[in-house]
């Protein structure tokens, strides 16, 4: 263990770790989303994050013809292409959203199956989609060209904060302000949670089910279309499987918020991301996924409402 390490990069770690937690917020909300309304998990949307990262590339790669030797881009066309890139990302993603609704849930809460079976479909759902990305990329990973120069903004304590951190953390931020004040603030969003609150009260009021839990499913896979655009961003590579720790993690830092609390999901995203950093830096980054792990495991143990599961019993959304 080096703790000494805390001291001399603690600003490093931190904006590290603001980073990674404003995209674990992002995916934990696509799942919080869901599960305020259907009360299920849907484990299919690590690969709803994975296919928003290739759309990411796809654009990157075959629309503006970027390749690992292609000098980044400047002024005009940067904000084009990342544009082009974040747009993509979030369409591929919501698309892919609605479908796993309609083919993994839908059919089976109209014949009434129990969530048990809606869960094995989701799961089913997700290793299709994972196997047919493998297969496609013969899993191998695939790299994303380096669009944006990563130059420091300015100095922190002697700390230089990237533009791609920033962007990641600004764009994160307004992403969840903007989806908090559609759930709380709009018509829509006051119709989800009616449904999350009571389905059969809510069809006696006039709404229409099917369309709320579609809505809810493509409002999920805009943020985690989100989420994969700025992990690109960040990361620049990609991979079949790159949704699986994602997603667990993500999936952790809503529990720890309280599954199925908006809110909860961004202190549980922000918590986690930190903590990976800080942890991965003490103990090895060896340990980074083994961090994930414990604390889902101490927080089913300790408190399996997450930090805000008040709320949750309130409100699920």
């Amino acid at each position: 263990m080096n703790f000494s390490v805390v001291g001399t990069q603690f600003f490093p770690l931190l904006i590290n770790g603001l980073a990674l937690g404003f995209i674990y917020v992002l995916i934990s909300v696509g799942y919080t989303m869901v599960y305020g309304v259907l009360r299920l998990i849907n484990f299919a949307n690590s690969e709803i994050f994975m296919l928003g990262t290739f759309a990411t590339v796809i654009v990157t790669r075959n629309v503006f013809h970027f390749t690992i030797d292609t000098p980044t881009s400047h002024g005009g066309k940067l904000i084009l292409i990342l544009l082009c890139c974040l747009l993509a990302s979030m369409a591929v993603s919501a698309i892919a959203a609605v479908f796993v609704e309609i083919i993994a849930y839908r059919r089976l809460r109209a014949k009434g199956a129990n969530r048990l079976g809606s869960l094995i479909s989701a799961i089913g759902t997700s290793i299709v989609l994972s196997e047919a990305v493998r297969l496609m990329t013969h899993s191998l990973p695939v790299s994303d060209p380096r669009v944006l120069a990563k130059f420091n903004l300015f100095t922190i304590h002697g700390v230089g904060l990237r533009i791609d951190q920033l962007l990641v953390i600004v764009f994160g931020a307004a992403c969840f302000v903007a989806v908090d004040r559609f759930v709380t603030k709009t018509r829509v969003g006051k119709a989800i949670r009616a449904v999350s609150m009571s389905e059969e009260n809510s069809k006696l009021m006039g709404i229409n089910l099917n369309r709320v839990i579609s809505i809810t499913f493509l409002v999920g896979g805009l943020v985690t279309g989100a989420a994969a655009f700025m992990y690109e961003t960040v990361y620049e590579t990609t991979v079949f499987d790159v949704g699986f720790n994602m997603g667990i993690a993500a999936f952790t830092a809503a529990v720890l918020g309280g599954i199925g609390n908006l809110r909860g999901a961004f202190y549980g995203g922000i918590a986690l991301g930190l903590a990976e950093e800080f942890f991965s830096a003490i103990l090895g980054t060896q340990w980074k996924a083994i961090t994930v792990f414990t604390v889902l495991v101490l927080v089913l143990l300790v408190r399996p409402n997450g930090l805000f599961g008040e709320a949750v019993q309130q409100s699920r959304v």
